[in-house]
């Protein structure tokens, strides 16, 4: 299919089930992949994660209904499947800027979050070179910065860069790796990007990354233009017109002899 078909797809049935539980694995099944793929594809690709897409498609058309009908806040809550009016009204100031009790009254403010449409014309098809690889468990030690996926293009290469300033001359040794924690472990578009050593450094974090297979694309090069325009090109092109459904465990960047390779987690 398609990518860009099967998120219009997405999209239509999210529109339709605003006021319904929607299932992320029925999402998943439209494009042909596992829920977690979905979510990444959908992140990368929108720009904004699935979960806060729904949310604001929902909190937009709240405000509308609060503005143009006489429902009470609590049904319009209930409505858009938030468990209390308590909730609901603190998503909907932190979304609009106003409470929804003053909304008849000052109806200005109202924010309108549009639906996702897209050009199914555009082309996905790559020629990427990759291997298939399996490693054993990898325990590295790091340190982390919180970004998100609009802001992790500048965030990781000015936390990189700070993190070899002050450590590689200490240990006399560069960083080994990148590691990219996505939004299983933090709400919204949230990620964390790790900077890693194979040796075990005092107040750094403990990670273990699992054994696993992992597509592994290498980069003749550290630069973060280079990495960064082939990371796009994985979820832009690769990703979408493969049959690859992705590990719920981060992605690695392993930086040595001026090469990085990019190693992504698949499903066996």
């Amino acid at each position: 299919m398609n990518i860009y078909r099967g998120l219009n797809e997405i999209s239509e049935y999210i529109e339709k089930n605003l006021e319904n539980d929607i299932n992320y694995q029925d999402l998943a099944k439209i494009i042909g992949t596992n829920e977690y793929t979905m979510r990444r594809m959908f992140s990368f690709l929108c720009d904004i994660s699935v979960s806060e897409y729904i949310r604001n498609r929902r909190l937009s058309n709240a405000g509308f209904d609060l503005y143009k009908g006489n429902e009470k806040i609590i049904d319009i809550a209930v409505k858009y499947q938030y468990n209390n009016a308590t909730a609901f009204s603190r998503a909907f100031e932190k979304f609009h800027g106003i409470k929804p009790s003053v909304v008849k009254s000052d109806p200005s403010k109202l924010k309108v979050f549009t639906k996702l449409q897209f050009d199914e014309k555009i082309s996905v098809n790559s020629n990427m070179e990759y291997n298939i690889v399996e490693l054993d468990e990898k325990v590295l030690y790091g340190l982390g910065k919180k970004t998100t996926e609009s802001t992790i293009k500048y965030d990781a290469p000015k936390f990189f860069a700070e993190m070899r300033e002050k450590y590689d001359s200490k240990y006399k040794e560069g960083i080994d790796y990148g590691i990219i924690f996505y939004e299983s472990r933090f709400e919204s578009t949230n990620m964390e990007y790790c900077v890693a050593y194979e040796r075990e450094i005092k107040d750094f974090r403990k990670i273990v990354i699992p054994k696993s297979k992992w597509l592994l694309f290498r980069i003749p090069s550290q630069e973060v233009e280079d990495i960064q325009r082939v990371t796009t090109d994985f979820f832009e092109k690769f990703l979408p017109s493969s049959k690859f459904k992705l590990r719920p465990i981060p992605e690695l960047e392993h930086y040595y002899n001026n090469i990085t390779d990019l190693l992504i987690p698949i499903e066996d």
